[in-house]
């Protein structure tokens, strides 16, 4: 997921420095929805993860 937000990324800063703006701007959204989306799941696996290895322990 992070592989998509960074390709988007990429995507709208070469759009800009062309100028195409709709594309970069769109690229640019769909960069921050996926980059939240992978932070969100980044901290909720931490969280899982630590509850499972103190289990276990």
């Amino acid at each position: 997921m992070l592989r998509w937000a960074i390709m988007f990324l990429v995507i709208a800063l070469i759009s800009a420095l062309f100028g195409f703006t709709d594309v970069a701007g769109t690229s640019m959204v769909a960069a921050k929805i996926l980059f939240f989306v992978f932070l969100v799941l980044f901290v909720v696996s931490l969280i899982v993860g630590d509850r499972t290895t103190r289990d276990a322990v």
